[in-house]
This record gives structure tokens, C-alpha cells and sequence, in this order.
């Protein structure tokens, strides 16, 4: 028979057990400093008069900011009403932004940019998000998974850009580029087709 100093076999698991529980208070800790420096950190909301550019972009000053989680249509496309008439909805898209633009107390908060280096923001009058109203008023599309419950009931209802037919604006945008492209790789081509003419 052994003697010695009694050691009990599930010792080894103690250590084991203490270190997990202080490994996560230290993950929590770190967890609540950064959320704590991230709420520090928050930009103050910009408050308007903005400027709008189109349907999804303001301008603050220099600042550009494009509303983020949505998408509407360009400046210069068009869509196709009910009846198969054209109508401007880039436009239209953006006298829907400008209305909320003017009025008091508008603010607009973020802190990402995009690739353009736009501010993404989400914007507010009061407790009415911008971004939410632009897409169920079938003024944009959803983008980036938020608003889907929106979309869904302003294409239920005909609304806006789904009273009738239309690109979406991703697609248009591609478009447009591809002409642009192809312009650039025949720059004489409108031309020669004149004088063939």
C-alpha cells in the first residue's frame, strides 16, 4: 500500500474548469470595454437641409451619403406603367426622397462607407425611418436583406416602380456600362452609320 499525500483523481479537472470560467468573464469583459468604446465612438447623427442627388443619395456639405439597405432607381431611367407608358421614375424616386429631405428634424446617422467612399447612412424624421418608407412606397427596392416585408407589400399593392415593368436599377447600371464600354470601343461608329445613310 501506497502513502503519501492524498490526492483526489478529479483534482486535474479543477484547473480546467477555473480556467474556462475566467477565459469567458475575460471574453465578456472585452466584450462589454468594446461596446462600450463603440457607443462612445458614435458619430453624432448629421441633421439636415440635405441635398438630394437622386433617389438613394444626399449630399450634407461635402459629404455625400447614399441610404443604405436600399436601392432606387437612377436619375435617368425610366420605367413602364400599368397601361406600358413610359414614366421617369428616377425622378419620381427622387421627389419621394426630397419630400422627407425638407422636412424639419430629418436626420441621417452612420459610420461605413461604400467603395465611393459615401457614407452609409440610415435616416429618420422623428421615429419614421426614410430608408423603410422609400421601399414601401415602391420608391426602391430592398437591398441587403432589410425591408423585404416592405417590398413584398408595395409589389402586393402596385406600388410606385411595381404599378407596371422596370429594371431594377443593379441591372440598369450594368447596362448603361456596357453601352459606355461598347461607345468607347467603336468611338466612330454613330458616325460611319451616317454616312452609310
Amino acid at each position: 500500500m501506497r502513502f503519501g499525500p492524498y490526492r483526489n483523481r478529479h483534482s486535474k479537472r479543477l484547473p480546467q474548469g477555473r480556467d474556462v470560467l475566467l477565459t469567458l468573464f475575460f471574453v465578456g469583459l472585452v466584450a462589454a470595454g468594446a461596446s462600450i468604446v463603440d457607443h462612445v465612438n458614435a458619430p453624432d447623427p448629421l441633421i439636415g437641409p440635405f441635398r438630394v442627388v437622386d433617389g438613394d443619395t444626399l449630399a450634407h456639405g461635402r459629404e455625400r451619403l447614399r441610404l443604405v439597405e436600399i436601392d432606387a432607381p437612377e436619375l435617368e431611367q425610366t420605367c413602364q406603367d400599368g397601361d406600358g407608358r413610359e414614366w421617369r421614375c428616377g425622378e419620381a424616386a427622387r421627389e419621394a426622397l426630397r419630400k422627407f429631405a425638407r422636412q424639419d428634424g430629418v436626420q441621417c446617422q452612420g459610420r461605413r462607407r461604400d467603395r465611393y467612399q459615401r457614407l452609409l447612412v440610415t435616416c429618420t424624421v422623428g421615429a419614421v425611418s426614410v430608408n423603410e418608407v422609400m421601399v414601401s412606397s415602391g420608391m426602391a427596392l430592398a437591398s441587403g436583406g432589410a425591408y423585404v416585408a416592405e417590398e413584398s407589400e408595395a409589389r402586393r399593392a402596385r406600388l410606385g416602380i411595381w404599378q407596371g415593368t422596370f429594371e431594377t436599377p443593379r441591372e440598369w447600371r450594368r447596362r448603361m456600362a456596357q453601352e459606355r464600354e461598347d461607345d468607347a470601343a467603336w468611338p466612330g461608329l454613330d458616325h460611319l452609320w451616317k454616312r452609310i445613310w
